[in-house]
């Protein structure tokens, strides 16, 4: 028997807004707990919610990033249920009518670093907004009973991003966060830091397995997140929750599960990976199939390595969602969703295309740049148009520039060599004016030293090495190396490295490869 992994993903993000959702309490991180609070965000009687604009405003632009369709009229419901954290004993959020619906994200996940891959579109089932719950702190770890409550991030206000059951792998789930991440920080609508709680992953997994001896069943689609709301709340996800028979073998669905608690995009792909593992051996153990036991939710232990059983999973009708009677509908205009669109500038996916079709990158090259941010590549862009060699840039730039920055824990702003003096280093390099190991003792002047390129290149005594000056030295070391010019005649190369490092003691400013190619040449034409 063989199966297909099955995994939608619902990622919560905390918008860059000032305040939060629905009144003016600052959203800002690392306050004394409980100091960020107001009558509205800790639900006492009487108090009345405001929208805040901001945050419909950059939904609105995440939608639009994400190719959703965007409605003209949405409205607030609240969803109820009781817990320590949650104030009021219900959370405002979006039900039957969510901000936007109906998107996709594309993916290019490869199966080792580097290499291509096909493109993938990631279907998005939802983007809503809602009002974030506030912390509990339980101090068993310390030996201690008691639990605490921090209602600072009560009401911050957080978009769902809810995808459609598309991923097949751990490794697919992974992409997908991180390109939505990234797309995410391009935007601006988020920080997306996970180990403040900016960004948080519940994955759903199930199994389809396959083979002959299993007879295919019928299954209805998922409560929850995973029905799609609107005219037809069941299309999108049912099919891909249940079954799709192949020809000549059944298929069956093993029960959803829904997996928490996981604090890296890692630790998502390792949760997944065991998952999909645990779900299997107790399928055979058991044979229980979707619909045959309640939804469950498991917790991630990273230590452990391992899930392990928390609660039954709620349906939607656990929540007995109404519309919020204290907030009208919000209507969306033309207006609105084009200025959304104009805000989005150029995303990831396209910034990757246009540095591999005009600078002839590798789509590899172009992940590493992009991911590091629109600063960092238009620091790449200059310095490639200045040396005219886009490869030459890639490589410099990652190899030197993003080692310097990593190693002093700097961004592209703050480093002391501009771009277009970096490009003409490199093309100094590209035109044999000196080596490129001498280019980067160069640039290593100009980032400790602050010189200019012109001063570091003279007070590194560096020179360009004529084609006579270059095979005078190499005659010389063939003649002093008879046994070495010996065996590169025979066909035994190995021995050029030697007469190499001999040049550089001697001119620290000849190019390597030069050497190896004019000592060879002169060994097979000496008789």
């Amino acid at each position: 028997m063989s199966y297909t992994i099955v995994i939608g993903l619902e990622v919560h993000v905390q918008l860059l807004t000032e305040s939060k959702l629905f009144c003016g309490c600052s959203t800002r991180f690392g306050a004394p707990p409980n100091t960020q609070t107001c009558p509205v965000c800790i639900g006492l009687p009487g108090a009345l919610p405001v929208m805040n604009r901001n945050a419909i405003e950059l939904s609105l632009r995440t939608a639009a990033a994400l190719n959703c369709a965007i409605p003209r009229f949405t409205k607030w419901d609240r969803k109820n249920y009781y817990y320590p954290d949650l104030p009021k004993g219900y959370q405002i959020s979006q039900y039957d009518l969510p901000l936007s619906r109906d998107g996709w994200l594309e993916i290019r996940p490869a199966e080792q670093p580097g290499a291509a891959a096909t493109p993938r579109r990631i279907g998005i089932i939802r983007a809503h907004l809602e009002e974030d719950a506030g912390k509990s702190m339980h101090d068993e770890a310390a030996g201690k009973a008691d639990s605490r409550i921090d209602l600072n991030r009560a009401g911050t206000p957080l978009l769902e991003i809810v995808s459609q059951p598309d991923l097949r792998s751990p490794a697919e789930a992974k992409a997908y966060l991180t390109e939505l991440k990234l797309l995410l920080n391009y935007l601006g609508v988020s920080d997306c830091n996970m180990q403040e709680g900016s960004l948080r992953v519940d994955a759903n997994i199930n199994l389809h397995i396959s083979g002959k001896g299993v007879r295919p069943h019928l299954c209805e689609a998922p409560e929850g997140p995973f029905r799609q709301m609107g005219s037809d709340p069941f299309s999108g996800a049912a099919h891909k929750w249940g079954l799709t028979p192949f020809p000549g073998e059944g298929v069956i669905a093993t029960p959803i599960v829904e997996v928490k608690n996981m604090n890296s995009f890692r630790a998502v792909e390792r949760a997944l990976a065991y998952e999909a593992q645990r779900q299997f051996d107790e399928w055979r153990q058991t044979g229980h199939k979707l619909g045959d036991v309640p939804k469950a939710t498991r917790g991630w232990d990273d230590a452990a390595q391992a899930t392990y059983a928390q609660r039954s999973k709620e349906e939607s009708s656990d929540y007995r969602y109404f519309p919020d009677p204290d907030l009208a509908p919000v209507i969306v205009t033309e207006e609105d969703v084009a200025r959304a669109r104009a805000a989005l500038g150029e995303l990831p996916a396209a910034l990757r295309t246009r540095l591999e079709q005009t600078y002839g990158i590798s789509p590899y090259d172009s992940d590493v740049l992009v991911n590091q941010g629109r600063a960092l590549v238009a620091y790449y862009v200059a310095a490639a148009d200045a040396c005219g060699d886009g490869k030459a840039a890639a490589n410099w730039v990652q190899q030197d520039v993003l080692r310097t920055l990593n190693d002093r824990n700097q961004t592209i702003e703050a480093y002391p060599v501009a771009a277009e003096t970096l490009g003409q280093l490199i093309g100094r390099v590209r035109a044999g004016e000196f080596p490129t190991s001498r280019g980067r003792e160069v640039l290593a002047a100009m980032v400790d030293d602050g010189q200019s390129l012109d001063a570091a290149v003279a007070a590194l005594g560096i020179a360009a090495v004529g084609a006579a000056d270059l095979e005078a030295l190499c005659r010389e070391l063939l003649a002093a190396n008879p046994k070495i010019a010996a065996e590169i005649k025979e066909g035994k190369l190995k021995g050029a490295g030697a007469l190499i490092g001999q040049a550089k003691k001697k001119n620290p400013n000849v190019d390597p490869n030069q050497v190896r190619e004019t000592c060879l040449r002169i060994a097979a034409e000496t008789p």
